[in-house]
C-alpha cells in the first residue's frame, strides 16, 4: 500500500519527466534506471545552478579544479583529459580560461617536452576549497531525505553495480589479471 501511494505521489508530481510516465507493469530494472537517471540529473542541474550563482563557475571548471586539488604535484593535461573523460581540446580550453583567471599555471614537463603539467595556484587552491566546502553542504542538503543507513546501503549497492558494469563492459581486463 505504501509503495503504491509513493508511486502515485511521484506520478502526480510535476516535472518528473520520463520517470513520471513509467507504468506499473514496467520492469523493475527499467524503473530503477529511470529513477537513478532522474535523481542524478536533478542533483546535477541544481549543483550547476548553485555553482554558477554562488561562484560564477561551471561544473566542468569545478570538476577540473577538483582533479588538480587531489594531485598536489599537478597533472599532465593528457591525464586530466582521461580523468575528466573529455577531449584534449576541452582540457586545453578549460586550462586557457583557468590560467587567464589565475587559478592554474601550466609548465612544461621535465620528462616529456611535448607535455604540459598543470597545477593549482594558491588562489586556485583557496578558491576551490571554498567551493568544495559549499558543494559538500549542498550535497548533504540534497540527499538529506535519506537516513544514514539508507545512504550506506545505496552506496554499497551502487558499488556492486559499478563492479558488475566494469567487468561486463571490460571483459578483456579480467582475463589479463
Amino acid at each position: 500500500m505504501k509503495n503504491d501511494l509513493s508511486h502515485e505521489l511521484l506520478r502526480s508530481a510535476c516535472g518528473l519527466g520520463h520517470e513520471g510516465r513509467v507504468a506499473q507493469g514496467d520492469h523493475a530494472v527499467l524503473k530503477l534506471w529511470l529513477r537513478l537517471l532522474a535523481s542524478s540529473t536533478q542533483i546535477e542541474n541544481e549543483v550547476r545552478r548553485r555553482l554558477r550563482e554562488r561562484f560564477d563557475i561551471s561544473l566542468a571548471r569545478f570538476d577540473y579544479l577538483s582533479q588538480l586539488y587531489r594531485a598536489r604535484a599537478g597533472m599532465k593535461m593528457r591525464e586530466l583529459s582521461k580523468f575528466l573523460m573529455v577531449t584534449g581540446g576541452n582540457v586545453t580550453g578549460l586550462t586557457d580560461e583557468l590560467e587567464r583567471d589565475g587559478f592554474v599555471v601550466r609548465e612544461s614537463s621535465p620528462s616529456d617536452r611535448r607535455a604540459w603539467i598543470v597545477r593549482l595556484t594558491p588562489k586556485g587552491r583557496a578558491s576551490f576549497e571554498a567551493m568544495a566546502e559549499e558543494h559538500e553542504r549542498w550535497i548533504r542538503e540534497l540527499l538529506a531525505g535519506l537516513d544514514g543507513e539508507a545512504v550506506r546501503q545505496l552506496h554499497a549497492h551502487l558499488g556492486t553495480l559499478r563492479v558488475h558494469l566494469h567487468e561486463t563492459l571490460n571483459p578483456a581486463e579480467g582475463e589479463a589479471a
